[in-house]
């Protein structure tokens, strides 16, 4: 009885962390919307065509209007830490909440088309789309690594069953199952690495973490237990991007999952996972960039030469976006070591913005080349092989045309996008 009384007056004493609601609205209204979806859709009679898709576009496009809210107070009050330090409110994280919430968004209108008239259409996939980008949310928000680690695996949770959301289709269950198998593995690299930089820490908040190694941790003589730690969140963090040595998964999985979804995981997912590096290692731990820097030089250059090289040897399509995908990642890998050059000093150079801009472009260039492929695999009764684009510009010349303009812009040729966004990083 005394061990009860005992914990019954820890109750009435406890006091939790105050929570800024407004500040995490974007959050709250991703995953209230994912909710009311599934109970609606279980709830009441088969909506009609399209409502599902409008329900996921409407709160993609509200979460994605109080971000850029948001930002605009950020930019006027400055940033700060919300639920007694476990969140960042700051620029970066609401910037990526914008551009989530749009991929977020073009890719639900797309899969209503893939969907409609299908046994598959239903609420299912929209909420599971708005899961994956509160999932998002909370990777680029995460000032704790286990916060990061709860949002890293949402994420991954989501996009796992989406890959294997078409039912009717065989290589739609084995990409989710590769998917799923692999990403449980990488997790658990990035669940261990967390473990050993807390033990040589103390925390695993990022602003407890950065006091740390600034008073207690001897960073001269480099701490095997930390670096250890980086190591194995790196590897982690380098699946989730489809880095090469950790890319095998990216054209087997991106090939058999339906073209939306593809689509979706080749954007946002990718997207959410370089932001996480950059929380990870720019902003966590700068004082380990003579150390993490060269070893995300040689992944950028494997990288960009294994993406690059194994896309031109390609016979199907979305195999071919796959491997471009992966030389993307090596151009953001580019990014986050300029990135670090200045990490932990008062002016950190733009290589953090540069990124924000190729993300930004990057996810443009992904979805409608994606989209692309959709209607053409659409016409030719799922097949997307290259010989599926034969005679393209003779059937449909405008389609033809801006799939054109989009490989161009992938490659970086001159006056596209694409040059602009890799040069940014280069620079």
């Amino acid at each position: 009885m005394s061990v009860v009384h005992s914990l019954l007056s820890q109750a009435d004493t406890f006091q939790g962390p105050e929570i800024q609601w407004w500040s995490l609205s974007p959050l709250l209204v991703l995953v209230g919307g994912a909710l009311l979806l599934m109970l609606a859709g279980a709830l009441t009679p088969k909506w009609p065509n399209g409502l599902y898709a409008l329900a996921a576009v409407v709160v993609f496009a509200a979460a994605g209007g109080l971000a850029g809210m948001l930002w605009w107070d950020i930019t006027q009050d400055g940033a700060e830490t919300l639920v007694a330090g476990a969140v960042a409110f700051d620029a970066f994280s609401m910037a990526t909440v914008a551009i989530l919430t749009q991929i977020g968004l073009l890719v639900a209108l797309i899969a209503h088309d893939y969907l409609k008239g299908t046994p598959n259409d239903g609420p299912e996939v929209y909420a599971l789309l708005l899961v994956a980008v509160a999932g998002g949310t909370v990777m680029a928000s995460a000032n704790d690594l286990i916060v990061l680690f709860l949002g890293l695996e949402t994420f991954s949770l989501a996009l796992y069953v989406l890959a294997a959301m078409d039912r009717t289709r065989r290589g739609s269950q084995e990409a989710g199952m590769k998917y799923f198998v692999l990403g449980g593995f990488s997790s658990a690299f990035f669940l261990y690495g967390i473990a050993l930089v807390y033990g040589a820490t103390g925390s695993t908040n990022i602003g407890e973490m950065v006091e740390s190694m600034q008073t207690g941790v001897d960073v001269e003589a480099g701490d095997a237990l930390a670096l250890a730690g980086v190591a194995l969140m790196l590897v982690g963090l380098g699946f989730k991007i489809a880095a090469v040595p950790f890319h095998s998964w990216a054209p087997d999985v991106y090939q058999g999952a339906p073209t939306p979804m593809t689509a979706f995981m080749a954007s946002a997912g990718k997207i959410a996972a370089i932001m996480a590096i950059l929380r990870v290692l720019v902003i966590a731990l700068p004082f380990y960039k003579d150390d993490w820097r060269p070893a995300l030089w040689v992944l950028a250059v494997l990288t960009l030469l294994g993406g690059s090289i194994l896309a031109v040897v390609q016979t199907d399509v979305k195999r071919m976006l796959a491997y471009s995908s992966i030389a993307h990642a090596g151009f953001l890998l580019v990014g986050v070591v300029a990135a670090g050059r200045g990490a932990g000093e008062v002016d950190p150079g733009a290589g953090m913005p540069e990124i924000f801009v190729y993300v930004y472009l990057y996810d443009i260039l992904v979805i409608g080349s994606f989209a692309v492929v959709y209607l053409v695999e659409r016409s030719s009764g799922g097949d997307t092989g290259l010989d599926a684009f034969d005679g393209l510009s003779r059937r449909r010349p405008l389609l033809a045309l801006g799939f054109t303009v989009l490989l161009l812009a992938h490659a970086g040729i001159t006056f596209t996008s694409g040059l602009y966004a890799k040069f940014a990083v280069i620079s």
